[in-house]
């Protein structure tokens, strides 16, 4: 009889539970599980990603809702052109102009279809404000090479036409405000130093360490570039949500972490990796924290490493979470 139970468990052992009983398994538990020699492992249900201030790549992940002043953009329209992305700029810096030459070329259309023009334009002894302007493609055409000074010399302006003498005037000056804006505009986005920073360096992790027997945060930073950053600062800020003695709750309350703005090691000479050390003492928010607290507590640290870029004279900013 004991080999006979002994048999019967080795084999209710092997089959394992009926198909009853996985039903009422959790849904984790019914999937199959990744075995090993010794044991069974549960797969643990993945984590929700921890949502940050501050990208890895230095963006900021906050996005400005329900604002009500939209006009305040359009008051800074340079500025707000810049910031736009590439392939709105791109579709404004194209719908400016072609806008722009539309626009000029009906007024040069215009002008021929009230002077008769576009009737009598080929009559002999007749003279039109525009030559060979007989058609709506013709004056935008026309329109393009006015704004542009291409001058293909086949459709010129005659002298017996003071409404186009200031039409061409005024079709010259906004041509040449727009021009100044647009490539302005074009050549400011180009010329941002955001991508320098892509080429600025730091640590993936922080560590905790004695230091000078002293308990310090330390990272690393430098730069790949062999055009180096001149009159380089960094600064760190800890963000974390706090309560104050009064109760009131601040949900991203920005704190500075001291690497050296006392006594001036913030300022760096960037032309090897540095190692950026903050000392834990009694001023420091990290003094009150326990390394059981650092794995509970939910706060980030944020590193801004500005200069100027030696090459471009641009000031650059490079930020790490």
């Amino acid at each position: 009889m004991a080999g006979d139970s002994r048999v019967l468990m080795d084999h209710n052992m092997e089959i394992g539970a009926t198909p009853a009983q996985v039903k009422k398994l959790p849904k984790h538990l019914r999937e199959p599980q990744i075995s090993t020699e010794r044991t069974h492992l549960i797969s643990e249900p993945l984590k929700k990603p921890r949502q940050r201030y501050v990208q890895k790549d230095g963006k900021c992940n906050v996005h400005h809702g329900n604002v009500q002043e939209t006009y305040r953009y359009l008051s800074d329209l340079f500025t707000t052109l810049v910031d736009l992305r590439w392939r709105f700029s791109l579709l404004i810096f194209t719908l400016v102009y072609v806008v722009n030459w539309l626009f000029f070329g009906f007024l040069w259309w215009l002008i021929a279809l009230i002077r008769g023009d576009l009737v009598h334009g080929d009559e002999e002894g007749w003279t039109p404000c525009v030559e060979n302007l007989n058609s709506f493609v013709s004056a935008f055409l026309f329109s393009i090479e006015t704004e542009t000074t291409i001058g293909y010399g086949y459709r010129v302006i005659t002298e017996r036409c003071p409404e186009g003498i200031v039409l061409l005037l005024v079709q010259a000056i906004l041509g040449s405000i727009v021009n100044a804006i647009m490539v302005g505009c074009m050549f400011v986005k180009i010329s941002q130093p955001k991508n320098r920073a892509e080429t600025l360096m730091f640590s993936n992790n922080a560590v905790i360490s004695v230091r000078d027997n002293k308990m310090c945060l330390m990272f690393r930073v430098g730069d790949l570039r062999n055009s180096h950053i001149v009159e380089a600062s960094i600064r760190a800020k800890l963000i974390r949500s706090q309560q104050t003695k009064e109760g009131e709750f601040i949900p991203l309350n920005q704190t500075d972490i001291n690497i050296g703005f006392d006594t001036g090691d913030d300022r760096l000479f960037l032309v090897s990796p540095l190692i950026i050390s903050h000392e834990i003492n009694e001023k420091s928010p990290f003094w009150e924290m326990s390394m059981a607290q650092m794995e509970k507590e939910e706060f980030e640290i944020v590193v801004i490493l500005e200069g100027m870029v030696e090459a471009t004279g641009k000031n650059n900013v490079g930020k790490q979470t």
